[in-house]
């Protein structure tokens, strides 16, 4: 019989110990974005309920937006980035394939020896990495993990599709994770319908773009496109299932919950959500789209820290946390607010 294999002990439970946030400082309008898709403010507002989204400048990188939102989720924590033990980015618009734009997040906030790695979830995959940081505090893999969902969405948005254009913007979100002697984060309901994979994609295959030696590519960046109708069906009643699922694995009544951040994708799928789940009048509901828009990866905490910042969510409320996009992939989650 061979040798006995320690294992590693760690915390009774996790909680979210601080939110961060970084939003671009360029504020773009739908009337700057409807003369190319030829539409109008009232349309775009109709459809999606967005009225202005933040666009990322030329200096801010993922890596750029990523490190401030981290900083001021470390300070809220009370964490120095040495502490840290593992850095999990969720990100689909770093444009290299390798390496992880975690690596050097972790390099640029002071810490040489976390762990560092990017998760592809698409606009699920802030919810993915939370879930993923409080598996690895609780079983002692790590102390304290930075979770981070960051896009700049821009360098992949066709400017001329009418079914995108006006939708997606940049920013990032973080969020530490720690032990905690109380619940702070719920069992999480994720999973994925492959069978519906191509209602939110790439359009261009990077080999069609980057071609061969022989036959070279076009040169023009792979767009994101999207099949508005069908995703707005699914999403509006499928995650309420999924929403009410998280709440009973934690064990949590509608009564119980106080706050509902769910993927700002769009403003009518936020209310259809709302209603099929039959949210009391009391729950506070993040919109940060209308002014935002859709952050894919970063949408749940940059909606989190903004009704943190104005109160509408404060520190021991219980937050459904609930995401989902291409892939399909979702994932939702009880938390208690830092």
């Amino acid at each position: 019989m061979g040798a006995t294999i320690a294992t590693a002990t760690g915390a009774p439970h996790a909680a979210i110990l601080g939110i961060g946030a970084y939003r671009p400082r360029r504020v773009v309008p739908n009337s700057a974005v409807v003369d190319a898709i030829d539409s109008s403010d009232e349309w775009i507002q109709q459809r999606s309920g967005i009225k202005t989204r933040r666009w990322a400048d030329q200096d801010e990188s993922v890596q750029m937006m990523s490190v401030e939102a981290s900083r001021i989720a470390l300070e809220r924590a009370g964490l120095d980035a040495r502490q840290i033990d593992c850095i999990v980015v969720a990100t689909v618009s770093h444009l290299l394939q390798t390496p992880a734009v975690a690596t050097a997040i972790a390099h640029e906030l002071g810490t040489d020896q976390a762990a560092a790695f990017d998760i592809s979830a698409a606009c699920s995959g802030f919810c993915h990495g939370i879930a993923l940081a409080s598996d690895f505090v609780r079983a002692g893999s790590a102390r304290h993990v930075l979770v981070i969902g960051v896009e700049r969405l821009t360098d992949i948005l066709d400017l001329t599709d009418r079914g995108t254009a006006f939708i997606f913007a940049d920013g990032a979100g973080a969020a530490v994770v720690g032990p905690s002697d109380t619940p702070g984060i719920g069992p999480v309901v994720w999973g994925s319908d492959g069978e519906q994979f191509d209602l939110i994609r790439q359009r261009e295959d990077w080999r069609d773009v980057v071609g061969s030696p022989e036959a070279p590519g076009s040169g023009v960046m792979p767009h994101l496109v999207m099949q508005g109708n069908p995703v707005f069906r699914w999403a509006s009643f499928a995650m309420a299932k999924i929403g009410q699922q998280a709440l009973d694995r934690a064990g949590i009544t509608l009564d119980d919950l106080d706050v509902f951040v769910p993927h700002q994708a769009n403003m009518r799928i936020i209310d259809a959500m709302a209603r099929a789940m039959k949210l009391p009048a009391h729950v506070r509901i993040a919109r940060d789209i209308a002014d935002q828009g859709n952050t894919s990866a970063a949408s749940v905490p940059l909606a989190l820290d903004r009704m943190i910042e104005e109160g509408e969510a404060r520190s021991g409320d219980t937050a459904l946390l609930i995401a989902f996009g291409a892939g399909l992939s979702y994932a939702a989650q009880v938390v208690r607010v830092p």
